[in-house]
């Protein structure tokens, strides 16, 4: 099942979205398409006026696999350009990801402070593909292409604070626009930074997220390939913080990230 088809499926039947196998990140459903799905239930309550600027995210439970999830949103305080919302999938009477979001419309500003340039990375041709390994890596890789640009591959002992390259959709039909929807997928997509030190596998799952969004989104299709680096800020007892950010492929910022992670090795 693509992954448009199922973002089709959160705005058509919100109270039973099932994820197929193929999206399993682990024992559990892929994090970065929990968080897509939710968000496409919470814009579905927004105007289309008020671009979404910043998503907190828990992911409180492992997502079933197989099993109906459903998708529920409050809105917590709509003001004059701003709307706040609550999102929660819910499976098993259990909440398994939870979301806040802030939409905002743009207003008049005399301040103007561009984007630092992107991080400099191998170029595409150059850059190591991640395959996707069954039974090896995880089951959801087989949506997505990412090739590394800089640091290490996870369980290399590898030392540094960076790691990221290239990262697209694989497979999706057409040449669709590129949402904040497709963004989260992305974005969460690569592993957490901190599993290159490892020098053997080990699990690693994200705790907290928060994502910004650059507003208006550069115009993209789901086709193109984007940036992302991720630097470590701080790392030990099994927790992991680090902030990332995701360009265009001609470096124009998109998003914003940061994550605490755990890693059990």
């Amino acid at each position: 099942m693509k992954f448009a088809e199922l973002l089709s499926a959160v705005r058509e039947h919100p109270q039973a979205v099932t994820l197929p196998a193929e999206w399993a990140q682990g024992r559990a459903g892929y994090g970065g398409l929990m968080a897509a799905l939710l968000f496409e239930a919470l814009q579905a309550k927004v105007g289309k006026g008020q671009p979404v600027r910043s998503l907190a995210i828990t992911f409180v439970a492992p997502a079933p696999l197989l099993a109906p999830i459903s998708f529920e949103v409050e809105v917590l305080r709509e003001g004059k350009s701003v709307v706040t919302l609550l999102g929660r999938a819910v499976a098993e009477g259990g909440t398994v990801t939870l979301m806040q979001a802030s939409f905002g419309a743009p207003r008049e500003s005399m301040i103007d402070v561009p984007a630092e340039p992107a991080v400099a990375l191998k170029p595409l041709a150059e850059s190591t593909p991640l395959p996707y390994i069954q039974g090896v890596t995880p089951e959801y890789i087989r949506h997505l292409d990412l090739r590394w640009g800089i640091g290490g591959l996870p369980f290399t002992g590898t030392p540094g604070r960076q790691m990221g390259g290239w990262v697209r959709l694989r497979d999706e039909p057409g040449a669709a626009p590129l949402t904040e929807a497709h963004l989260l997928a992305l974005v969460d997509a690569w592993p957490p930074a901190v599993l290159p030190h490892l020098n053997k596998p080990a699990p690693g799952s994200s705790l907290s997220w928060t994502i910004e969004f650059v507003q208006p989104l550069a115009s993209l299709t789901t086709q193109d390939w984007c940036r992302y680096c991720a630097t470590i800020e701080h790392a030990r007892d099994g927790y992991g913080h680090a902030g990332a950010m995701l360009w265009t492929a001609e470096g124009e910022l998109i998003a914003i990230s940061r994550q605490t992670v755990t890693v059990f090795g």
